[in-house]
């Protein structure tokens, strides 16, 4: 079979191509996606999706409770053109911080470069995407120069930040954005990472070498003899100085996997390891197609999360999982959120207070510590 480098497309490639552009969808607040939610999703899935909008609207975001909020992100949701819902989210102060996989993050810098994804067909021939250098993401398509162009925008900027040691992935991302804004600027209208570095709104990415952007950094590591790496040790002493500092905790769970554990492992670390006594989330809301019954993390109930210390036992009238596609789910959440009372409210920009809030983490892991120790003497 000839192969067909990337960024020679034959003709077939400019038909695959042709499509209409993916945009992010930025929501408004509409009122007749509120109607319909409170009138119309009344049973089953649209019942819980309303009752995930209620929780949300006007417990979480009530300003007498002054919840941390932390959305987690699996799944191809940016390719989609779901991040212009985060980034109404940020702007408006309704998510603190965000737990996604390192693809939902490099798939948006496309869109900070100002590429363009485009809408397909899942049925298409992918040997003939192969060799017209066409990359399918299930009914999105792509040239595969933009794979390319953006791991050389990655490596430019690492070696454009000076990074040399080891680092939390919301330091690298909020340098990431940063860089973003000064070389590409205006690109946090359609940019989570550039718009998380506006907002502050620390961005984590619970398994680092498990995207295109850690692929960049191994590369650098490899080529550069850099001592630049991802040291995920801050990120989880990072998270659960978040959530014990929180008023009250909540989250909302696009899917599941990794980023999903990644967040509600915080709970359990404080109480197993640390020895703090924080408790567990006072709400849960989570939009996914897993089930309980294959036993993975993913399709694990909130109820099931009571055993860990990841939900307060008495929030369960508070917790929610809606089993639907987060790509129909989430816009619709969104543009209720955006719609309610409490639709804004003040930024925590949590990326400024990270290392004062790991001081306090320590310090209060330290006590907890000589506690146990003058226990057992």
């Amino acid at each position: 079979m000839p192969y067909r480098a990337p960024g020679s497309p034959g003709h077939s490639a400019r038909q695959f191509l042709s499509g209409k552009p993916i945009r992010y969808y930025r929501p408004k607040g509409s009122p007749e996606i509120r109607r319909l939610v409170d009138a119309g999703f009344q049973a089953f899935n649209a019942g819980r999706l309303s009752e995930a909008c209620e929780i949300f609207s006007d417990k979480m975001l009530d300003p007498g409770h002054d919840t941390t909020i932390g959305l987690t992100m699996a799944g191809a949701l940016t390719p989609a053109g779901l991040g212009g819902c985060v980034i109404e989210m940020m702007d408006r102060g309704l998510v603190d911080f965000i737990i996604s996989t390192g693809a939902n993050l490099y798939h948006d810098l496309h869109y900070a470069l100002n590429f363009t994804l485009r809408r397909g067909s899942p049925f298409v021939n992918d040997v003939e995407l192969y060799e017209d250098g066409v990359i399918r993401i299930y009914d999105v398509l792509f040239p595969a120069t933009v794979l390319l162009e953006t791991d050389a925008y990655i490596r430019d900027f690492i070696v454009r930040s000076g990074l040399n040691e080891p680092i939390a992935t919301s330091e690298f991302h909020y340098r990431l954005g940063k860089d973003l804004l000064e070389h590409y600027p205006g690109c946090d209208e359609h940019s989570v990472v550039a718009r998380a570095a506006v907002d502050g709104v620390p961005l984590y990415t619970s398994s680092p070498g498990d995207s295109s952007i850690g692929m960049n950094i191994a590369y650098h590591e490899l080529m550069n003899d850099s001592r630049l790496m991802i040291d995920s040790n801050k990120d989880v002493n990072e998270v659960c100085a978040i959530v014990l500092a929180g008023e009250r905790n909540g989250c909302v769970i696009l899917g599941g996997g990794s980023p999903k554990n990644f967040y509600l492992q915080a709970q359990p670390t404080l109480w197993e390891v640390y020895g703090i006594p924080k408790g567990g989330n006072d709400y849960f809301i989570q939009i996914t197609t897993d089930q309980v019954v294959w036993g993975g993390l993913s399709g694990a109930t909130p109820a099931e999360a009571v055993s860990w210390g990841k939900v307060n036992p008495g929030v369960l009238p508070d917790t929610v999982v809606a089993y639907c596609d987060s790509t129909i789910a989430f816009p619709l959440f969104c543009e209720y959120a955006v719609g309610s009372p409490n639709g804004r409210r003040r930024r925590k920009e949590l990326v400024h207070k990270r290392d004062q809030l790991v001081v306090a983490l320590t310090r209060e892991a330290k006590a907890a510590q000589e506690k146990r120790l003058a226990e057992t003497k």
